[in-house]
């Protein structure tokens, strides 16, 4: 047997792995070839297609508002709280944007609603359209861009039974049309504290340039929980407003991915709303009706003819009270009357409704609210929900005179009845009935509410009080005691008030202004600045802020928050005998 030579297996052994080193060598050099051909072909043929096909590939969010808070009085009688409802909503599909169709499936929805609707709330099938967002006005035959496909558009709310049944057994002839289940606002038929409860609008006209700024810029929000869909209902007024984020809640928010035709292409992910909390107000459900009734009864008694001439007023058609608790500052009653049942804007208010009660809506007890006169010529004859003084002012009257070092608690003033001032004594007031009550002091000017003692005594001598603007000083004391400026409460649309007495002194002077508002003229307040002012004299000078929530719970009744006193400003007299 021939032994092989070692040297040669050597050699052949060092061959056969540098051939599988080029080998190797030469695969990945081939993979990495591809790999560059393939990312080239990627970026340079097919990028401008797939980065369009990426364009096409993205999530929507759809939120989903959530039930809003019950509104209870503070012995927990609901006033205002949300039910359950069903709405018709409509989806626009896919690719299927055609006129015709839209038209005609607007002209079956309008049918249905007449022929199995409320007749007391018709649609008409334009009506219908302009509810279905899709992008144009077959009346005033224009177009825009309408909402993301995929949003559910609201066509109406609070289905009947008889419409629910006969759109549910048709639902395969009424494309994108579906029925949801939704929460509306209910109000307490028995019309409490209405216009302090306030109302709610769609978001859609809250945020508009007639709505409210706050809104205007929620839409700017990128947050998805506070993300408001333009058909949810939201505060507009009152407590409604003003605990808008309270009462509503948090969003749920619903995520699907969809292609460039806003197609469902995967799995929907849910994310669940948050209830609202509930309010417990400070109002008293039996005082606050005893209240409205006693002012309706009122109106009636003074406009019958049988009235003595002091009571008898014919015109008389309005009325506001306020009763606030002198130690804490809270509002057991606020009444605006007329008031009107806020259920009429549920669904959009119709123009009629509207026009009958646009006297009602506002809250005459903290703004001004005009009379129900159309005409604008009987209106300019009447007077406001702002109301001069009157002879409530003659406390503070006193309180500014004694301080003020003006006269004496004691010191006395023969009252004959009436009383000249001006140059040559030639402007001339007197008492209520020319009453003459002799020789009295400041008690006893309070007691027989005299108005000459209060404008000899104190609104003249600090007219003529050396080195003083009298003015100035009057009207600091007004401002104290939250006369001229509004009281604090938070209600949107507070009033300041008038001061007349500023414009009596640009015409005629500051002793012409000085002493009719000495006894409560030359200057027009709300109901609730009148109830602030009482009340701080009640507790010996404690501006306590007005209240209306006693407390704030969960839904499911845990609580959250709740209120105590909040005095604003202190005052403190000395006085001298």
């Amino acid at each position: 047997m021939t032994r092989e030579d070692p040297s040669k297996d050597e050699i052949n052994k060092h061959r056969h792995f540098s051939f599988r080193l080029n080998f190797f060598f030469f695969c990945i050099f081939l993979l990495f070839s591809i790999l560059i051909v393939r990312l080239a072909l990627l970026q340079f043929v097919e990028g401008k297609a797939l980065s369009e096909e990426e364009g096409r590939m993205k999530s929507m969010h759809h939120s989903i508002p959530s039930i809003r808070g019950t509104i209870f009085d503070q012995k927990e009688y609901p006033i205002a709280e949300s039910i359950s409802t069903q709405s018709l909503f409509y989806t626009i599909e896919p690719g299927k944007k055609d006129q015709d169709a839209i038209v005609e499936l607007a002209k079956k929805i309008e049918t249905i609603f007449k022929d199995y609707g409320d007749p007391k709330k018709p649609m008409t099938a334009q009506e219908i359209i302009k509810k279905m967002d899709v992008g144009y006005d077959l009346e005033k035959n224009k177009t825009k861009e309408p909402s993301p496909y995929a949003v559910p558009r609201r066509i109406k709310a609070d289905l009947i039974n008889t419409e629910i049944a006969f759109l549910s057994e048709h639902r395969d002839e009424l494309p994108g049309i579906e029925i949801q289940e939704e929460s509306i606002r209910q109000y307490n038929d028995k019309t409490i504290a209405v216009q302090l409860v306030g109302y709610l609008k769609s978001f859609s006209t809250a945020r508009s340039d007639n709505g409210r700024e706050f809104y205007r810029e929620k839409a700017k929000s990128n947050d998805l929980t506070e993300d408001y869909l333009d058909t949810e209902d939201v505060g507009f007024d009152g407590i409604e407003f003003m605990y808008q984020s309270e009462l509503r809640g948090k969003n749920g928010v619903k995520t699907y991915p969809v292609n460039a035709a806003q197609k469902i292409v995967g799995p929907v992910s849910l994310i669940k709303p948050d209830k609202g909390n509930n309010l417990y107000l400070t109002i008293n459900k039996d005082v606050q009706l005893e209240t409205e009734n006693a002012i309706m009864e009122h109106l009636e008694y003074i406009r019958s003819p049988a009235r003595d001439r002091w009571s008898y007023a014919p015109n008389a058609t309005t009325g506001y009270a306020v009763a606030m608790e002198v130690d804490t500052g809270k509002v057991v009653a606020m009444a605006s009357m007329p008031d009107y049942n806020p259920n009429v804007w549920k669904g959009g208010i119709s123009p009629e409704d509207y026009d009958n009660l646009k006297f009602f809506f506002g809250n005459g007890t903290i703004s001004e609210v005009r009379p129900p006169y159309k005409d604008q010529k009987e209106l300019n004859k009447h007077p406001t929900s702002l109301v001069y003084l009157g002879s409530t002012i003659k406390p503070l009257t006193v309180l500014l005179g004694l301080n003020e070092k003006l006269m004496g608690i004691n010191e006395t003033y023969n009252d004959t009845g009436t009383f000249s001032y001006g140059k040559d004594n030639n402007a001339k007031l007197s008492n209520s009935d020319g009453k003459v009550n002799g020789h009295i002091n400041a008690l006893k000017a309070i007691q027989y509410s005299s108005n000459t003692y209060m404008s000899a005594m104190i609104g003249n001598r600090l007219y003529f009080k050396p080195n003083t603007n009298g003015l100035e000083v009057w009207n600091n004391y007004m401002e104290r005691f939250g006369l001229g400026v509004v009281t604090g409460s938070g209600l949107i649309g507070e009033s300041p008030g008038f001061k007349e007495y500023n414009e009596t002194n640009k015409k005629y002077g500051p002793q012409a202004a000085l002493i009719p508002a000495s006894w409560g003229q030359m200057g027009k307040y709300t109901t609730l600045q009148l109830a602030q002012y009482v009340t701080m004299l009640g507790n010996r000078g404690k501006k306590l802020k007005p209240q209306f929530v006693d407390k704030i719970t969960t839904y499911d009744g845990q609580p959250i928050k709740g209120f105590t006193p909040e005095v604003l400003s202190e005052e403190s007299f000395q006085t001298r005998l």
